[in-house]
């Protein structure tokens, strides 16, 4: 009789699925009376059921989903939802109103199925039509459903995940334009993300819902490894294109046949884990998915088989893009990695189609879209400022040319260079119509997961409990007798044997477990550190007892301890002999074949086995570069051993393969990295954040749901501690926007030194601090030297005002510093030392009557000016500013070249003076949690904006 409960709810379910909430007794009632047996249907019979049904009961896992989505669901898409916020205690009341549940059963699902938190994602955009309605959405979601349905069966997805997934990639679609609209529109899109943070699974979705919608071109650009496009095309056929789509009718019990299919020896195939849609789509009037490319090719030209890019239309009378021919028509998927040869020969094949391109509404995912994707050639280069592009951008942007119904969207984790490009290139991929910041997805372990940021815990005080830092990271020596990395691996060989212990008290098969050696790029590195791993490795005595008191101490020390304090629920062995007869099994899984090192590179000359999580289980210690240092997904992945560093913090960032899920082991995570590096990976942690809180200030929309802003508007300011935020090549479109600096020596003059007007106007600047200070000598002390010098006291409004009429002979040189200085308030700057330094001999002059100053002789060569302050006055002023958190100083030099030689005397008003300066910020005005630099991007139609050199 319960089954028959189950089931009526679930009917009552299905059937105000695009309803919104509805009586669910009367629905179910409706359908009990279609099943066997004469259920029960009121408020306790479903309290009683839900109570007694397991945590996986398919109608606990249904009504938790729907309550999930209900609770996401946006005002402007649910009528019935009278006006409530998401993720709101008034939202769900209005749900659980509208169920018709009595007070008992509301406060029951509250405390079984917790209202889902609000959508965080961040999002800024450019206005847009409304067109993806929810009704839009209910009446098309076929791929979206099965693959929503798959996550949460399959994948083991909770109901708020998919709910955050739903809206996110909403987000995403409905800025596309409408596939079916009667004038071609192109939308160009960035999705950021976090490293290894499940892009893969918001971009599979965004497609899903595009397919639904209309869309019938799917172009998704990987990086540029064989090893990314392969993963990614088969994520792709395994949770969305699904069983039927990729056997096309073969007959299965034909082993020929068969053999064509690509993924006969893959273990999810073999096991039924694909996602099967239970019938042909076309069969029941949705688009079937016709895969232009496989698991193991990438794209080929089509030659004669040039008409499998064509569409079908059945009514010849109208375009593809018109609905009675869009909805009849079948999909195409590509998956082509960022390779010019690959790209080439589909642009010359979709050229070579019968159909008209503008009538194809297409999608371009561009994964690791700051890969490849930018153009890095140098503008200085171009003939008469037209753009020159590299080959992948020129690629892009003639597929955007080809394709007038072409949406572009990025996708990235490191999306500095992406912001960098130029706003006003139209045929570039600039993010004009939105930037969508994903929020950090449940259970993710990311850069802060490693790092203690402003941690008011003394560290002395810290505690595996209390410091990410002293759980999971472990610093590197020298290393010179390999003692660093056989603690890893012993790390690595504990943490399997716990992970089969854990499988034996009833957790989920760990499938993969592995441990990752990063050191350089180069293969013969890898060649060389494979063969250290390897020796290590047979010496450690894993197969005997010589390893037993070694294992033993960092188990008590490490492992054990760790694992208590940071996941008590999970079960771990008490003692190290409870462990120690999972260790010899372990140390055997990843010896396998005798071997337990693979290497990952692009050198044939390595005999190894295929790196292939999809086949088999991998235990192993891979040792690798670029090949697994972006975009790839290192499944299992448990202790990282790195000694690599990066002069770019979206590349160091990308490194990092440590971030991502570890459901069932977080606790057992271990990074081996020097200290250098765990310095650069926490200040990159910060820029990330500051990035974010970038985006965030400036998402909102109106009260009729447009954007306050659009991206093109606030090019987002990117901070920068230690390590440039990306390559020099991606930063030729790059502007110093804020130089947030203690302390600051200009290298240049403000003009160039034979524009004698902008000099007098500086001077004319500087005069009513030349005023002030005329009558108020002082002598500066610091060690056994001393000096003197004329000195005024200004404040921060006043400084502000001579600072901000000054001309540089590079605009960039300073504004970057004025535009910081003039945020700081009197609560950080109050005011300022103005110092002149004096000398007992050697030209002085009167400036405009007042004086007289010393004039100092520097080298100026062109723009430049040099010695314009020397150490013993900086310390000499800074030490007499001690105590002083809020006065700043600012050391004056009137400087003429050497060139001139002037004679000792005094001169009125003399020509071709620069005023060099020193800037000296107060202590109280050091950047709190931000970046020292901060950029942006160069608009080429705002002149004002000086490129970074």
């Amino acid at each position: 009789m319960t089954e028959t409960i189950a089931e009526a709810y679930l009917v009552a379910l299905d059937a105000m699925k695009r309803l919104g909430p509805k009586d669910i007794h009367k629905k179910a009632a409706q359908a009990a009376e279609d099943l066997p047996g004469e259920p029960t249907i009121s408020d306790a019979a479903l309290r009683d059921y839900l109570l007694a049904a397991h945590p996986d009961d398919e109608l606990r896992r249904k009504l938790n989903f729907q309550l999930a989505s209900w609770d996401a669901v946006r005002v402007a898409d649910a009528t019935w939802a009278e006006g409530t916020e998401p993720g709101t205690a008034q939202r769900r009341e209005v749900i659980t109103r509208g169920l018709k549940l009595e007070d008992d059963t509301g406060l029951l699902l509250e405390q079984l199925f917790p209202i889902a938190n609000r959508d965080q994602t961040i999002v800024i955009a450019d206005r847009w039509d409304p067109w993806y309605t929810m009704e839009v959405q209910n009446s098309r979601d076929f791929y979206w459903d099965h693959y929503s349905t798959y996550l949460r069966e399959q994948r083991d997805w909770s109901a708020e995940a998919v709910a955050k997934l739903n809206a996110a990639t909403t987000h995403v679609v409905e800025r596309l334009h409408e596939p079916t609209r009667k004038n071609p529109g192109q939308a160009k899109g960035l999705v950021v993300g976090y490293v290894q943070s499940g892009k893969t699974a918001n971009f599979t979705g965004v497609i899903a819902k595009a397919i639904d919608a209309g869309y019938r071109l799917i172009i998704v650009m990987t990086g540029t490894t064989n090893l990314l496009r392969d993963q990614t095309q088969r994520r792709l056929d395994m949770e969305l294109v699904g069983r039927e789509n990729i056997l096309r009718g073969i007959d299965v019990s034909d082993p020929e046949a068969l053999f064509r299919v690509d993924y006969q020896q893959d273990e999810d195939w073999v096991k039924g884990r694909f996602i099967s849609h239970g019938h042909q789509p076309a069969d029941r009037d949705f688009p079937d998915i016709y895969r232009m490319t496989t698991r193991t090719s990438d794209y080929r030209s089509l030659h004669q088989g040039i008409a499998a890019l064509d569409f079908e239309r059945t009514n010849r009378a109208e375009p593809l893009s018109h609905p009675s021919n869009l909805f009849n028509s079948n999909a195409r998927l590509v998956v082509v990695k960022k390779n010019k040869l690959a790209l080439e020969k589909f642009v010359k094949d979709l050229g070579a189609i019968t159909a008209k391109l503008h009538q194809i509404p297409a999608l371009i995912i561009d994964d690791e879209s700051d890969q490849a994707s930018i153009n890095t050639s140098n503008p200085k280069k171009w003939e008469q400022g037209k753009p020159e592009r590299t080959a992948i951008n020129a690629l892009i942007s003639k597929l955007l040319g080809m394709l007038p119904r072409g949406q572009y969207v990025g996708y990235t984790a490191t999306p500095f260079a992406n912001v960098f490009v130029d706003p006003s290139d139209a045929e570039d991929i600039f993010p004009k119509d939105f930037v969508i910041s994903l929020e950090r997805p449940p259970g993710y372990m990311g850069a802060d997961d490693f790092h203690d940021l402003d941690s008011p815990i003394p560290w002395q005080e810290r505690t595996f409990a209390n410091s990410k830092e002293k759980a999971h990271v472990r610093l590197l020596q020298d290393d010179e007798d390999g003692a660093d990395l056989l603690n890893a691996m012993d790390r690595f060989v504990l943490a399997g044997a716990v992970k089969l212990f854990r499988q034996k008290q009833g957790m989920p098969e760990f499938r993969h477990h592995t441990m990752l050696v990063h050191e350089a790029m180069k293969t013969d590195v890898h060649r060389a550190k494979a063969q250290v791993i390897k020796d290590t490795w047979s010496k450690a005595g894993y197969f005997s007892s010589t390893c037993r008191p070694r294992l033993k101490y960092l188990y008590e020390q490490d492992i054990l301890p760790v694992s208590r304090a940071l996941a008590p629920e999970l079960p771990i062995p008490a003692t190290f002999e409870e462990l120690q007869p999972y260790i010899a099994n372990t140390a055997r899984l990843i010896n396998a074949n005798n071997n337990p090192v693979l290497v990952v590179n692009s050198d044939k000359d390595i005999e190894q086995d295929e790196l292939n999580f999809d086949q088999h289980p991998v235990w192993r210690i891979l040792v690798g570069g670029n090949k697994l240092a972006r975009g790839f997904t290192v499944e299992g992945l448990t202790v990282s051993y790195y000694r690599r560093g990066v002069q770019n913090a979206d590349a160091l960032m990308q490194m990092g393969r440590w971030f991502g899920f570890r459901k069932g082991y977080r606790d057992l995570v271990r990074l081996h990295v020097t200290a250098d590096l765990r310095d650069a990976f926490e200040s990159i942690c910060r820029d990330e954040e500051d990035f974010r809180e970038e985006l965030r200030q400036y998402t909102g929309f109106d009260e009729d749901g447009q954007p306050l802003v659009t991206p093109a508007q606030i090019p987002p300011l990117v901070s920068s501690r230690m390590l440039r935020p990306t390559a020099a090549s991606k930063m030729y479109n790059a502007v110093l926007e804020e130089r947030r600096t203690l302390t600051k020596e200009p290298s240049s003059g403000y003009p160039a030194t034979s524009n004698r007007a902008a000099l007098e106007r500086n001077i004319n600047a500087f005069i009513p601090v030349i005023a002030a200070a005329v009558d108020n000598p002082r002598t500066y002390r610091f060690e056994r030297s001393t000096f003197r010098a004329l000195v005024a006291r200004v404040s921060h409004v006043d400084l502000l005002a001579v600072l901000g009429q000054l001309e540089w002979a590079h605009e960039n040189t300073f504004r970057p510093d004025l535009k910081w200085m003039e945020k700081l308030g009197p609560d950080r700057v109050l005011d300022w030392e103005v110092v002149f330094p004096q000398q007992q001999s050697g030209l002085r002059a009167m400036f405009r009557g007042h004086g007289p100053f010393s004039v100092h002789r520097r080298s100026a060569d062109g723009d430049r000016v040099r010695g314009n302050a020397t150490s013993l006055n900086r310390k000499a002023v800074d030490h007499s500013l001690t105590g002083e958190p809020r006065r700043g100083s600012l050391l004056v030099y009137p400087v003429v070249s050497t060139k001139r030689i002037p004679e000792d005397g005094l001169e009125e008003d003399p020509a071709d003076v620069i005023m060099a300066i020193r800037l000296a910020l107060p202590a109280g005005a050091r950047p709190i949690n931000t970046g020292p630099l901060r950029y942006t991007a160069r608009d080429s139609s705002k002149p004002w904006h000086t490129v970074v050199s």
